[in-house]
């Protein structure tokens, strides 16, 4: 095996897109590359190592185990390099730098404010956001993929260092011509007799809907479960049932008048988002700065945020 100090910074960064994408194609669009200098570069790279480092099934390519062994490597060589850049632009001050951030899907309603506010604050600082499902959030929580992660339910496999930043109240909602708009102190039980609207199982909405439901032995009347919280509010509005989401993700429905949230026992049920990320990993001084900023106008954002 020849050494690998032989190995370029844009060989390592072909390899990484191509392992996490699963497609050389899919690696030369996201680098800006053709797919034969992608193609030559793996096969310098897998030169110097002496061994292959993916093997093709399909339209799709896997990583061998030479393959894997080097994911967390070039990974780790990534993230110091960005660490460092921070260092140098912020020697003095910050003002310079990279944050990335990922939350799930209902952080898409608050999160893009908040960054907002810290962009206007810190205006040389460059900002990401990815908004996927809680699945693909606790994969990029392994991969270590971003700075700072935003999640509701925190997953006791993972060892996190998690801050509390904004309450999450959740609600139950229906259209404005349900029967139950106009009553008070609804009976969790009465629910059983509705259909109610599921987001999908082992999301974080679907973990908290468990959470209170717990031993009070009430059993839902659910006969559709859909993927995002746009579809629920679609299927709510048109009256196919009532449904359970975060209050921040019903803003715009409940100014406008399209659904109303209903007076249910125990509701409604206040959980927390997080700003989390793993325990031993080295925060740079951009992250640190949003996590303290956003910590320190939590208040502020619990009041503003649910009165737009």
């Amino acid at each position: 095996m020849k050494r690998m100090k032989n190995a370029t910074l844009r060989q390592l960064q072909i390899f990484e897109s191509i392992a996490r994408l699963g497609s050389f194609t899919a690696a030369a669009n996201e680098l800006f590359l053709t797919q034969p200098t992608i193609s030559m570069q793996i096969k310098k790279l897998s030169e110097l190592i002496g061994s292959p480092l993916f093997r093709v099934q399909g339209k799709r390519v896997q990583l061998t185990d030479v393959g894997k062994e080097l994911v967390p490597t070039c990974r780790s060589i990534f993230k110091a390099l960005a660490n460092y850049e921070t260092i140098v632009g912020h020697i003095n001050e910050i003002g310079h730098g990279q944050l990335s951030i990922s939350g799930v899907t209902t952080t898409e309603y608050f999160a893009p404010r908040i960054l907002g506010d810290f962009i206007r604050l810190y205006p040389g600082i460059n900002t990401s956001l990815e908004v996927t499902n809680r699945a693909n959030i606790i994969e990029r929580i392994k991969q270590g993929l971003d700075d700072l992660f935003i999640i509701g339910q925190i997953n006791d496999e993972l060892d996190l260092i998690s801050t509390p930043f904004i309450d999450n109240p959740m609600v139950i909602f229906a259209s404005p011509e349900h029967p139950l708009v106009e009553v008070s102190g609804i009976p969790l039980a009465a629910i059983e007799d509705e259909n109610f609207i599921e987001r999908e199982q082992g999301c974080g909405t679907s973990l908290i809907l468990e959470k209170v439901l717990g031993t009070s032995g009430v059993k839902l009347n659910s006969t559709i479960r859909l993927g995002s919280n746009e579809a629920i509010k679609m299927a709510v509005k048109s009256k196919l049932g009532i449904s359970m989401l975060s209050r921040l993700a019903l803003n715009r429905e409940i100014e406008s008048g399209e659904i109303v949230t209903l007076d249910v026992e125990g509701f409604p049920f206040i959980d927390s988002w997080h700003l989390a990320y793993l325990k031993g990993s080295n925060l740079s001084r951009v992250a640190e700065a949003f996590l303290n900023f956003a910590t320190e106008q939590r208040e502020q954002y619990a009041k503003t945020l649910l009165s737009q």
